[in-house]
């Protein structure tokens, strides 16, 4: 079953094609990934998908819906997560409480009902309370929740900002480099982390310079170029792509773990 689909998706900016109609089908439960060198379009192709940018052509489709030009938080409500490059956290706040911020996306308590305090507000917030501890556990970092999330550690840190994204209930969460400047140990427990989130039934599209990681965890790989799709299709066989070897692997055929 599909659940995100790029159809013809397109995007430039002034003369220069950023984007050039890309396909891409994402099935329900799936670790996709998406490769290719600096400045190829893979991070525009994520913010057109959560709607930070606009399209020029084409679609996106998610769970059968045409979401193309949403706003974010439209999307978001929809159930498309994502992360970036640079951990968004609330850096003076404690990890708990960041991802109790990020539980708040589905309150129901009203405005009136949370200024006040009522019975319903301080019954929901426990449930938050609980409900983020949850996460924190998944993410093995619930020991470490009365910390401020600024002093924790790079892989730690990614870790608190993987919780915040499951906090919202998505349905496919984008990864933007997901272990970008983590040593060897620590981007081992975070691609872990990953297959923890799709076993609770998440999908997860992941964008990544580590080809190591990217082979060991996803189940497909799309490669792009210069806006262009240059392959997709299982790790093996597109770490064997001869363009792929040599637009992205540096012509190093043994660059890629599969």
């Amino acid at each position: 079953m599909t659940i995100l689909e790029l159809k013809g998706l397109g995007r430039n900016f002034g003369e220069n094609v950023a984007v050039n109609s890309i396909d891409i089908d994402i099935k329900k439960g799936q670790i996709r990934g998406l490769i290719g060198p600096n400045g190829s379009g893979k991070t525009t192709i994520f913010n057109l998908i959560s709607g930070f940018i606009q399209p020029t052509r084409g679609k996106v489709i998610f769970q059968g819906e045409d979401i193309t030009g949403l706003a974010p938080h439209r999307v978001a409500k929809r159930g498309i997560a994502r992360t970036f490059q640079l951990t968004a956290l609330f850096k003076e706040m404690t990890v708990l409480e960041n991802v109790m911020m990020a539980c708040h996306l589905h309150v129901r308590a009203t405005l009136w009902e949370q200024f006040w305090r009522d019975k319903r507000t301080r019954r929901e917030e426990k449930e938050i309370e609980e409900k983020a501890v949850a996460l924190l556990d998944v993410m093995g970092i619930s020991n470490m929740k009365d910390e401020t999330a600024g002093d924790l550690p790079h892989g730690h840190q990614a870790a608190l900002g993987i919780a915040n994204v499951l906090a919202t209930e998505p349905k496919l969460i984008m990864l933007d480099e997901p272990v970008g400047g983590m040593n060897p140990t620590e981007t081992a427990e975070t691609m872990e982390r990953i297959q923890l989130v799709r076993e609770r039934g998440i999908t997860v599209f992941l964008v990544e310079h580590d080809m190591r990681a990217v082979t060991t965890t996803c189940d497909e790989i799309t490669c792009i170029n210069f806006g262009n799709k240059l392959t997709e299709g299982t790790p093996d066989a597109v770490c064997r792509h001869p363009e792929v070897i040599d637009a992205y692997l540096g012509g190093d055929v043994n660059a890629c773990s599969v």
